[in-house]
């Protein structure tokens, strides 16, 4: 097959992005030729064959540079929506696209196009070849295909999902949420997914393709008594087949969201000041992302920006205290059979029995550091480069049993749920909204609180955490994507319950 232009392919597959409730529907088969055991979509697709590459990054290479490398992009996504008992909103929108770069030391030049033409392409890639200015340098004779794992695998591509399927997940949340409690008031639901195939091709002579999935199902409510209103959402989803959305999960979603909605007309703010703070498993776990996650990326670390830049096999939390960042959990928001440079993914140890044991590298940093990469070259799409970023970070199970970490508190709080979160980089200050959580009295569990924030600093967090449990849970979102220089990508987290001696809680002051 020719190469083709954007223009000429979004003729054929419909209008980039429709805000009707007629959702554009793509030929039967279309999407179907490759799967991601079975390379070659976008060469049988769009033309990209492996001399096209070649040219392409002999173009990357003209001046010069350490490695050069394509990432090929096709994403479809769809919306459907439904608010005031009916769907009255239903989208899609296509991405398809090219990005070339050039790295030369800890530089990178950068070109992208929206065209699958060579002319276009060899233009962007020339675009890309101007961070260097040295003796050409020719990429690899032949490009080796990677055999990966899948840990995603789909039975049905979400492209072959027609919208009459996808209706009554958000009908049915929608009247469940209603049945639940006669305070609800107002009910919105949606169902996002997203199917997005990647091609990376690199200079060094590494070929890899991918599918990946990402979908979720959520409902938001609004709950009235007495004349005070209350609200909250939840959402379940991640890297699913859309078998995975079954009567239990629509209903989980549903009850979750009522019931965070209804506690609230009981909850109290707790009073201000420095106490010990549980942190609940799962949700939780966005602190250590946020809070020391970020902290553990290789380029924070490598600009010596990071508190942990000095860190590496020193302690830096105790030893019952281990912290993983990995792109292998099944289904798992951030996992990634491959990263956005051609690396597998892969499971790396951040904290080992509480040593500070590897950063988060990409091979610009793994070059730098003289380690190699661990599969964190991520990137938001075919615009972006790649930069160090998380999968799906958490935390080991512990020694303890949750009820041992409770009763352990004479008064302090637990913390259930957090959001809009705020955190400084370099120093790892932080604060966060807490949306969902209890007091701590005498060792139990008792008065629903809200409206409060928790500050404190990521490493010292790390340090102050004196008790870990045994009920490691994931987060089982699909929604929850993390900003880092202007990109967002989707990442997982997770949590034990955990006690953390002494945080900083903004309460009511006494």
């Amino acid at each position: 097959m020719k190469t083709i232009t954007r223009r000429s392919f979004l003729k054929t597959t419909g209008t980039a992005a429709v805000a009707a409730v007629a959702v554009p529907v793509l030929p039967r088969g279309w999407f179907e030729l490759a799967r991601a055991d079975k390379p070659g979509y976008f060469e049988s697709e769009f033309g990209i064959t492996d001399s096209l590459c070649q040219k392409v990054l002999s173009e990357a290479l003209s001046k010069g540079g350490d490695f050069a490398d394509l990432y090929f992009e096709h994403t479809i996504s769809n919306w459907v929506i439904l608010e005031d008992g009916k769907v009255n909103r239903a989208y899609s929108d296509v991405a398809l696209g090219v990005g070339i770069r050039t790295v030369k030391g800890e530089q990178v030049g950068y070109g992208y196009t929206q065209e699958f033409t060579e002319q276009s392409m060899l233009a962007a890639a020339s675009t890309a070849a101007t961070i260097a200015d040295s003796t050409s340098k020719k990429p690899a004779d032949q490009f080796a295909q990677l055999k990966l794992k899948n840990y995603y695998p789909l039975t049905t591509l979400l492209t072959s999902v027609p919208l009459e399927s996808k209706l009554p997940l958000v009908q049915s949340a929608n009247d469940k949420c209603f049945s639940l409690s006669s305070l609800i008031i107002k009910v919105n639901a949606g169902f996002y997914d997203d199917q997005k195939r990647i091609l990376v091709v690199t200079s060094e002579g590494t070929k890899a393709e991918d599918l990946l999935p990402r979908n979720y199902l959520y409902a938001s409510v609004v709950a009235e008594k007495n004349g005070k209103r209350e609200r909250a959402a939840w959402q379940i989803g991640g890297r699913r087949d859309f078998s995975f959305y079954t009567k239990a999960v629509v209903d989980e979603v549903a009850k979750t969201a009522v019931d965070q909605t209804i506690i609230l007309f009981d909850a109290v703010q707790p009073p201000a000041g420095e106490m010990p703070v549980v942190l609940g498993p799962g949700v939780p776990g966005v602190l250590l992302h946020e809070a020391i996650g970020h902290g553990m990326e290789a380029d924070f670390n490598r600009k010596k920006i990071s508190t942990y830049c000095t860190m590496i096999g020193k302690k830096v939390a105790e030893p019952f205290v281990t912290i993983v960042d990995d792109g292998t959990n099944p289904n798992m928001l951030g996992s990634i059979n491959v990263d956005d440079e051609g690396t597998p993914g892969q499971r790396t140890v951040l904290v080992d029995n509480g040593i500070l044991s590897s950063y988060m590298h990409d091979k610009i940093s793994a070059g730098y550091y003289k380690v190699k990469p661990t599969g964190n070259g991520r990137r938001q799409s075919y615009e972006h480069y790649v930069q160090p970023r998380m999968r799906n970070t958490y935390m080991l199970a512990g020694p303890a049993t949750p009820e041992d970490v409770i009763k352990s508190v004479e008064r302090g709080i637990y913390v259930q749920d957090v959001s809009n979160g705020q955190v400084r980089i370099g120093e790892g200050d932080f604060a966060f909204y807490v949306s969902q959580g209890r007091m701590i009295e005498n060792g139990n569990l008792t008065a629903p609180i809200k409206d409060i924030n928790i500050m404190g600093n990521g490493p010292k967090m790390l340090r102050n955490i004196t008790m870990v449990a045994n009920d490691l849970e994931m987060f089982k979102g699909g929604s929850g994507s993390c900003g880092k220089g202007g990109q967002a990508v989707p990442c997982g987290m997770g949590m034990p319950t955990v006690l953390v001696k002494s945080m900083t809680v903004g309460g009511v002051k006494a």
